[in-house]
């Protein structure tokens, strides 16, 4: 059966992983965390001191990747969209947070004021929406709110019944 790979993106803190951990299990999609897989495989590429935590090797990252994403049935949660091809994903989500419900979400994961400020300042310029409807075809880019915990459920049963449809079009 052909399944379709799913893109979570969006600013830091807007849950992502939580999102697609939920839609992984519910789906049987596989689920993978582009910031764990480059922690588990060191998939860096120097250290960036300013923002204090290591770069990410894009190229060795999509050379990891495409095996399992040419096979479909993959949902990748990453804070960047920009350097993915633009043929692996079916669909990309950008998760959207207002920008103090946001800020307390990263105060709480003890970032750095230069951190916090750069990465609220990311979604009120939306900058991971603007990347990702630049990467990909605009059709295939849409933004959920990711606010409470009922954008959760209506974000999880949303991305499970285009899974659904999408299986059902791609069916022979």
């Amino acid at each position: 059966m052909l399944l379709p790979n799913i893109l979570l993106t969006g600013t830091p803190g807007v849950g992502k992983t939580t999102l697609g951990k939920e839609v992984a299990s519910r789906s049987g999609l596989k689920y993978i965390n582009v910031g764990d897989l480059a922690r588990e495989g060191q998939l860096y590429d120097g250290y960036d001191e300013e923002y204090d935590c290591p770069i990410l090797d894009e190229d060795r990252v999509v050379d990891e990747l495409e095996n399992q994403l040419s096979e479909g049935g993959v949902i990748v949660d990453y804070h960047g969209c920009d350097f993915f091809p633009e043929r692996w994903f079916h669909i990309v989500f950008v998760l959207r947070t207002v920008n103090s419900i946001l800020y307390k979400r990263l105060e709480n994961r003890g970032y750095s004021e230069k951190k916090l400020k750069d990465n609220v300042q990311c979604e009120i310029f939306q900058v991971l929406h603007e990347e990702a409807l630049a990467s990909y075809k605009e059709e295939i880019v849409h933004q959920l709110p990711s606010n409470k915990p009922e954008d959760l459920e209506d974000n999880i049963s949303q991305i499970l019944k285009w899974i659904e449809q999408w299986v059902k079009d791609h069916s022979s």
